[in-house]
């Protein structure tokens, strides 16, 4: 089975905000462009399952248009990270003692007091497990970074992290994606 994992595209907010759970739009005309890729690229009757979030629905819903095969539904547990308080702050307006509190308890902190580095790493692992029992399936995952990275850590067989050096920077580009063999 084969699993892609779909970044949405550029989100319609400025520069170096926390924007995680925040439902915002993405770029319409790089939304299809992602699209337009992703329908020439996989095969037919994938499963897709995409987040709740409009930047992902924008995708899922041009996705269909040009590939109208496959099969799709939202998915909650494909939802960024609730970054709780800081939601919509400006990074670098994050109080120091807040990231570093963060950065101190990083897998259990509970970061703008919404939802740790582990409780989505739980949340991505419950439906990376439901995709490895369905191996007869290829899946799409439109997603975000986080859970991105959170797939990275599963496909490595890590299911919890204790600190940030343990979470992957890297993630797809906005509106590409990495395909895995699970």
């Amino acid at each position: 089975m084969k699993l892609w994992i779909v970044r949405h595209a550029m989100p319609l907010i400025a520069s170096g905000v926390c924007y995680g759970s925040t439902d915002v739009a993405a770029d319409t005309h790089q939304t299809l462009l992602a699209a337009s890729a992703l329908a020439q690229t996989l095969p037919s009757q994938c499963n897709v399952l995409g987040s709740p979030l409009q930047r992902c629905i924008q995708l899922t819903q041009a996705l269909s248009v040009l590939r109208p095969d496959l099969k799709l539904q939202n998915e909650s547990r494909l939802r960024e990270m609730d970054f709780g308080s800081w939601e919509g702050v400006a990074w670098d307006a994050i109080p120091q003692k807040a990231m570093q509190d963060w950065t101190d308890d990083f897998g259990s902190h509970r970061f703008g007091g919404a939802e740790s580095a582990n409780e989505v790493l739980t949340r991505v692992a419950s439906l990376w497990d439901e995709a490895q029992q369905n191996r007869d399936e290829n899946q799409v995952w439109v997603t975000h970074a986080g859970v991105a990275r959170a797939a990275h850590l599963l496909s490595k067989g890590i299911r919890r992290v204790e600190s940030p050096s343990q979470w992957p920077k890297d993630a797809p580009a906005y509106g590409q994606w990495w395909c895995v063999n699970i």
